[in-house]
Parts: C-alpha cells; structure tokens; sequence
C-alpha cells in the first residue's frame, strides 16, 4: 500500500500539475493567462506573484481536490495517481466561481476584488472558458496513471458532474425573485450547484484507487453529504459570519436577497404578518441596514439559526456513517484525515 502523504505534499502534487495545465494558456494573449492565475490567487491584477498569505487566503480550504487525494490513498491507491483529476477539479470549480460572481454580481471572492470587476464581465467570460479547457486538459494527463476505460469513465462523469453544476446555477437563477421556492427545492438545487464536483471528487479518487465500480459509487454519496453540509453550513455564513471571516460584508446575502435555506425556513414559518413583510421587502432591488435588521430579528424569532444547522449535523452525521461504512475502524492516515475533515467542515467559521 502506498505511503499516505501529509496535508503539504498533496498540495505541493497539486500545484505541480496546476502549473503543468496552465502551460496551455501561454501564448500572445498574456491577459488570459493573468486572469486565470488570477482566479486561483497565484498572481496580484499586475502579474506580479502573491505572497503565501494572500494565496492561501484567496485558494481557501481546496476542498474537492483535498478529498479526491484522500479517497485515493484511503482505498489504497496513491495522491499522485490522483493528482491530474484532482487539478481538473480545482481548475472546474474556479470555472465555476468566475462565472458565478459574474451572475450574481459579487464584487469581492475572498477578500479580492472579482475577475469581472477588475477586467469586465466579457473578459470574466473568457477567462472562465479557458479555466474550464484547461481543467479538460488536465484530466487528460490521468492517461499516464490510469487504464484507457477508467479514464473514458472519468471524463464522461467529469462532463456530466459539469453539467449537473450549471444546470443547480440555472436552478438558483430561476429561483430568485420567487416567493414560492421551498426548502426542498434549495436542497434539491444545492445537490447539483455544490455538492455534484464534491460527489465527482470523492468518486474520483476511488476510482482512481481502484476500486470497483459499486463502491466507488457509495464513496461519491459521501462527497455528496459532504457537500450539502457544506453549502448549508455557508448559507448560515452568509447570513451570521462577520466579515473578517467570510470576506464579504455581514449579512451580505440577506442584503442580497438571496434565497438561501435559512431564509427559505423562515418562509416556511412565519406567520401571515411576517410573511407578507418578507414578501413585500424582498421585492426591494437592494435591502437597506434597516430591512437587514428587521430581517435579522425575524430569523431569531422563528429560531432559523438552529434548524438550519440541524441540517448541517445531519449531513454530518450521514457523512460519518457512509465512512464508517466504507471503511470500518480503520486507523489508515487518510481515512483519519478524512473523518477530521467531515467535522471540522460542520463547524467551520470561514
């Protein structure tokens, strides 16, 4: 069985093959290289390389490439088999991010301003394309590690876990504005927006662990419980982290009017007289301080905070019970670090 690595040399694997993908982007239009190393925090708007702060800041937890490196060494493959797919993944998930701040018009990902506020919405565009070929690319070096069938299967889940995470934006679009969506429409549309690349993860680590294909399969429920936690525990960041924390202003959803799953629950539960104030303010274009209070007041009234978290814990709890599963009592490094995983992410701040 090969030697499980610690948390840095993964890492140092995986910005290895992130430098080997974006090989691809050089050439006479520079600015499309600068926007995509942009994205992934390796460079400042000027080009110039950021110190280690700023990157990890701006690269955060790299939780999906993190979990297909853990998965394939806990099922007795390797992190550097995994490697490639795990590039792939962090290169899609930065895809996805641009396009979203797009959309959404957020001004700021991770205490940096946005590629579209600093090149515009048009460039935005362009450099989430080339983030998402290179991210075809990068699969593509798989070849070296994994048998010509594994690989045709990964890159055909690869496109569809793609698909699966436009169709959840396309969802969430459609969402806003309506005062009819219901927690389980949220929930449903979460399992494809988040928790489908964490899904793809976990199950592509297995299978390039080599494990057959029905338990790979359960070790992507995994990624997908891990995921739903995951989106759920930072709608209620969204809402009640303060700044410093989330790098974006406090309660900034709220004054976004974003329908998230801890202001779809107090839908759900507010009586006539609060549910006709959240209607009516909600059509606002933009909440003032004085509606985000009000707002505030009411998610405390109805206990909002606690029953969104209880869907946090049981996302945990599942998560927890498929590994268990999966893998027993075993003490193998990677499994440890996978269940310390699943718990710090339940009460993360940030």
């Amino acid at each position: 069985m090969p030697i499980s690595l610690s948390h840095t040399d993964r890492m140092a694997l995986l910005d290895e093959q992130l430098a080997r993908s974006l090989q691809a982007l050089a050439g006479p239009s520079e600015l499309m290289d600068r926007m995509a190393r942009y994205s992934l925090g390796l460079i400042s708007t000027q080009g110039e390389p950021t110190d280690e702060q700023t990157r990890q800041q701006v690269q955060g937890k790299r939780l999906r490439p993190q979990i297909a490196m853990l998965v394939a060494e806990a099922v007795g493959g390797s992190a550097a088999a995994a490697a490639p797919v795990a590039a792939a993944i962090e290169l899609l998930h930065n895809f996805t991010l641009i396009h979203d701040d797009i959309q959404d018009r957020s001004p700021n990902r991770r205490h940096r301003p946005t590629v579209w506020r600093v090149w515009s919405d048009a460039q935005a565009i362009n450099a989430g394309d080339a983030l998402f070929a290179v991210s075809q690319l990068s699969l593509l070096d798989a070849a070296e590690r994994v048998p010509a069938d594994i690989l045709q299967t990964l890159i055909g889940e690869f496109n569809r876990c793609t698909i699966d995470i436009v169709r959840g934006q396309v969802q969430d679009l459609n969402n806003e504005g309506r005062s009819n969506v219901t927690p389980e429409d949220y929930l449903e549309m979460i399992g494809g927006k988040t928790a489908a690349i964490l899904r793809y993860s976990a199950w592509a680590g297995a299978m390039v662990g080599g494990v057959d294909r029905r338990t790979a399969d359960r070790i992507g429920d995994l990624g997908m419980s891990i995921g739903m936690g995951f989106q759920i525990r930072d709608d209620m960041l969204g809402i009640w982290s303060p700044a410093e924390q989330t790098g974006k202003a406090a309660a900034d959803d709220l004054r976004r009017r974003k329908q998230t799953l801890p202001v779809l629950i107090l839908r759900a539960a507010a009586n006539e007289e609060d549910a006709e104030w959240i209607e009516t303010n909600y059509r606002s274009e933009e909440l003032d301080e004085t509606q985000v209070a009000e707002l505030l007041s009411l998610l405390a009234k109805y206990n909002v905070e606690a029953r969104t978290a209880e869907h946090v814990r049981a996302e945990h709890a599942r998560s927890l019970a498929i590994l268990e599963e999966v893998f027993g009592d075993s003490d193998q490094p990677a499994v440890t670090a996978l269940r310390d995983l699943v718990t710090q992410l339940v009460d993360r701040s940030f």
